[in-house]
C-alpha cells in the first residue's frame, strides 16, 4: 500500500499496537502525528519513524478532552498541511470487579477510550470535510466490547461504545467521503499481559519464541505488528467502499465481526405480550437461540 502524501493521526502511539500502528502508516508512505502521554515513549516511536525514512512529529497529551483533540489536528494541518487518517488507539485498564469498582476507576478508562474517541473523531471529522476530500477514521474496538469479559466493566462499556459510534459515524460521514471503520484487534500488548490464559504467549513473545499454531490461529494472536496491516489497508484507496464495520485482526486470523441483530421473532397479533403468553413460548421459540456470553475457543491441543 501505498499512502505518500497522506497525514495521520495515531493515538496511543508510544508503546504496543499504536506503535506499530505509526511505524506501519509512516513505512507506507504517511506522515504521521505520533499522540502519547508519555513523551518518551512518543519520542521513541518518532524516532522509529524517522529513523527508517519516514516523516513523523511528536503531539503529547492525554487523549479525552476538547482542546487534546484539537491540538492534535492543529498538529497534523501545522506540520503537514493537512489531515487523512485518524487512529484512536490510546486506551487504559482500571480492572476489577463490579462491586469493587470505584467511580473513579469507570469514569478514568470511560474518559480515555470513549471520550477520547469521541473528542478526537470529532475534531477530525471537522476538518475532514472542510478539506472536502474525504478521509479515514479508524476506531479501535475490543473483543471485550464484542462479548464481555469478567472484571472489565469499564473497559466493555467503553470499547462497545466505540463500535456504536463507528456505526453510527459512518452514515453520518458519508456524504463526506470519510469512511469509519473498527479495528478489533487481539495483540501481545501490556494489557493483555494481564489477562491470565495470554500471558504465557506474550512472554514467549517477549522471549524471541515462536507462537504455537493453536494460540496464532484459533485464539488469533499474536505480536503487535500482525494487527498493524489492516490498519494500513484501511487507511488506502483500496477500502474506500469499506465503512460502519468492525474488523478483527490478530495473528494468522482476519474476521469480520457482525452487526447485532434479532435472532428469533414472534408475533402475538393484536394482544401484545402478558408475562404468561411470554412463559408459554418462550422454551421452544426462544431458549434454543440464547447467545452464549464471552470468547468461545476451542480446546487447545494435548
Amino acid at each position: 500500500m501505498d499512502l505518500t502524501g497522506k497525514v495521520a493521526i495515531v493515538t496511543g502511539a508510544g508503546a504496543g499496537l499504536g506503535a506499530a500502528y505509526a511505524r506501519a502508516l509512516g513505512a507506507a508512505g504517511a506522515a504521521v502525528v505520533v499522540n502519547d502521554v508519555d513523551t518518551d515513549a512518543a519520542a521513541r516511536t518518532t524516532d522509529d519513524i524517522t529513523a527508517a525514512g519516514g516523516r513523523a512529529v511528536a503531539s503529547v497529551g492525554a487523549v479525552g478532552t476538547t482542546e487534546v483533540a484539537q491540538g492534535l489536528v492543529d498538529c497534523a494541518v501545522k506540520e503537514y498541511g493537512r489531515l487523512d487518517v485518524l487512529v484512536t488507539n490510546a486506551g487504559i485498564l482500571r480492572d476489577t470487579m463490579l462491586w469493587k469498582m470505584t467511580d473513579e476507576q469507570f469514569d478514568d478508562v470511560v474518559r480515555v477510550h470513549l471520550r477520547g474517541t469521541f473528542t478526537c473523531v470529532r475534531a477530525a471529522a471537522v476538518r475532514m470535510r472542510e478539506q472536502g476530500d474525504g478521509g479515514r477514521v479508524i476506531c479501535v474496538g475490543s473483543p471485550t466490547g464484542q462479548v464481555g469479559t469478567i472484571g472489565q466493566t469499564n473497559y466493555a462499556a467503553a470499547k462497545a461504545g466505540i463500535v456504536g459510534m463507528t456505526r453510527t459515524w459512518a452514515m453520518e460521514l458519508s456524504r463526506a467521503g470519510i469512511t469509519v471503520n473498527a479495528v478489533v484487534p487481539v495483540a501481545a500488548t501490556a494489557m493483555t499481559a494481564t489477562v491470565p490464559f495470554l500471558k504465557p504467549y506474550v512472554e514467549a513473545l517477549e522471549a524471541g519464541e515462536p507462537l504455537p499454531p493453536y494460540a496464532r490461529r484459533e485464539l488469533g494472536f499474536g505480536s503487535p505488528d500482525d494487527a498493524a496491516g489492516l490498519v494500513v489497508f484501511l487507511a488506502s484507496d483500496a477500502a474506500a467502499g469499506i465503512t460502519g464495520q468492525a474488523v478483527g485482526i490478530g495473528g494468522d486470523r482476519l474476521a469480520i465481526w457482525s452487526h447485532p441483530r434479532e435472532v428469533a421473532v414472534e408475533f402475538a397479533p393484536g394482544s401484545g405480550w402478558s408475562a404468561d403468553a411470554i412463559a408459554s413460548i418462550w422454551p421452544d421459540r426462544f431458549a434454543p437461540h440464547l447467545q452464549r456470553l464471552g470468547q468461545q475457543f476451542p480446546e487447545p491441543p494435548a
